[in-house]
C-alpha cells in the first residue's frame, strides 16, 4: 500500500517538472515528513537556510512513540513503551555544483548534533527517562517538482532517523 501511495504521489507531482536546488544563501525551506525505524513511526518537522550557495544550517524537532507486547521471563508478557523527543541542528555541503547535477536535483551530505529526552517502561522495570546529546551524519537527496516543492529521503547515523526518513520540502 505504501509503495503505490508514493507511486501516485510521484506521478501527481511530477507534472510540475521544473525546479531550482539548493537552497539560494539568505533563503529557506521547511521539511516533512516520516522515519523507517523497527519500532513506532517517527515523524519530523524542520527548516534549512541557505548561508552560502553550497552550504545550509538547519533546525529539527522530531518525536517517535511506540506501545507493544513483549515477553519478559518464561511465558510473561506485558506492554512496553517508549518515546523519543528531539532537538537538532545540522550542517549539510549541497554538491550540486561539483557533481554538475541538473537543476531539479539536490545532493548532499552533513553532520547533525541535537538533545534527545528518552522515555520508556518496560514490564519488568518503571518507567525510566534517559536524555543526552546525540552527534551523528547523514546523506540525503532531494528532487524538486517544481521551484516551491520537493520529495526529501535522507539516511544517516547517529540520530533518531538513522534507518532513514523521507518527506516533502517546501520553498520559501
Amino acid at each position: 500500500m505504501k509503495k503505490h501511495f508514493l507511486t501516485l504521489l510521484l506521478l501527481l507531482v511530477a507534472s510540475y517538472s521544473h525546479a531550482q536546488a539548493p537552497v539560494a544563501k539568505g533563503k529557506a525551506q521547511i521539511n516533512v515528513g516520516v522515519g523507517f525505524s523497527s519500532w513506532g513511526v517517527p515523524v519530523y518537522g524542520g527548516f534549512d537556510v541557505g548561508v552560502h550557495p553550497d552550504m545550509t544550517l538547519g533546525l529539527e524537532v522530531a518525536y517517535r512513540g511506540y506501545n507493544g507486547n513483549v515477553r519478559w521471563g518464561k511465558n510473561k508478557y506485558g506492554t512496553s513503551k517508549a518515546s523519543i523527543w528531539s532537538i537538532s541542528g545540522n550542517f549539510n555541503y549541497h554538491l550540486n555544483k561539483i557533481l554538475e547535477l541538473p537543476k531539479e536535483w539536490n545532493l548532499y551530505a552533513g553532520v547533525n548534533v541535537g538533545y534527545y529526552i528518552w522515555t520508556y517502561s518496560t514490564p519488568n522495570t518503571n518507567s525510566s527517562d534517559a536524555s543526552g546529546l546525540g552527534l551523528g551524519g547523514q546523506i540525503g537527496g532531494r528532487y524538486f517538482f517544481n521551484d516551491k516543492l520537493g520529495l526529501n529521503l535522507e539516511i544517516g547515523g547517529g540520530n533518531q532517523f538513522s534507518n532513514g526518513k523521507i518527506g516533502l520540502t517546501f520553498k520559501l
